[in-house]
């Protein structure tokens, strides 16, 4: 089961979602997207929190309004961190997460500890904990299936760029040689290049 919230303090609306518990967690873990934002309350148990973004953008294109809101999931969705103040959210892309078989259900590390940002959120904003509440949404999803059909569709999409790459450089091709021909035509036609009718003969107008 996944829960879905529609946070409306960026234009257009964005969706955050976390797993019900830790197994959820664990596949969102193995099967999240490149276009994910991972959220986490550092050292402290807690939902593991994610923002989809598009094909192309990076975490320096996440408003930090949208930032926050996440951060204030995180901490309302974490036991302990939820009675806690001053507190660190950790956030990263989904990339960034290292996953061994000696961790624990739920347990992620990371593969490079400066590509991992984080915010300190003073207390609970129950204000905007409450609105994203509101828009709470639970779905059984199939992560497997969802990464498939992403990838699937990413396979398609290079192919149909890659094709129309080839066809557009044939083209480009097929239109330097014929400028290359108009080229050598001009060059064949040039005055210094060609005789007049006149040449060699006798140009006189005198009669016998």
């Amino acid at each position: 089961m996944v829960f879905y919230f529609t946070s409306d303090v960026a234009t257009p609306p964005v969706t955050l979602f976390m797993g019900l518990d830790k197994y959820e967690n664990e596949d969102l873990i193995k099967w999240g997207w490149p276009e994910d934002v991972w959220f986490h309350v550092d050292k402290v148990s807690s939902a593991h929190v994610y923002l989809r973004l598009n094909p192309g953008q990076s975490l320096d294109d996440v408003p930090a309004t949208v930032i926050e809101e996440a951060a204030q999931l995180v901490k309302a969705n974490s036991i302990s961190g939820n009675k806690m103040n001053d507190i660190d959210v950790v956030y990263t892309m989904w990339a960034n997460l290292k996953k061994t078989d000696s961790m624990e259900v739920g347990q992620v590390g990371f593969h490079k500890e400066k590509e991992v940002r984080k915010i300190r959120v003073a207390r609970r904003n129950a204000e905007a904990v409450n609105r994203l509440n509101k828009t709470k949404v639970e779905k059984q999803v199939d992560f497997r299936a969802e990464k498939e059909k992403r990838d699937r569709l990413e396979r398609e999409d290079r192919k149909k760029q890659l094709k129309e790459q080839k066809e557009q450089e044939k083209l480009d091709q097929k239109r330097k040689q014929e400028e290359a021909e108009i080229r050598s035509y001009s060059s064949l036609m040039k005055s210094e290049n060609m005789k007049s009718n006149l040449d060699g003969g006798s140009d006189s107008d005198d009669f016998m």
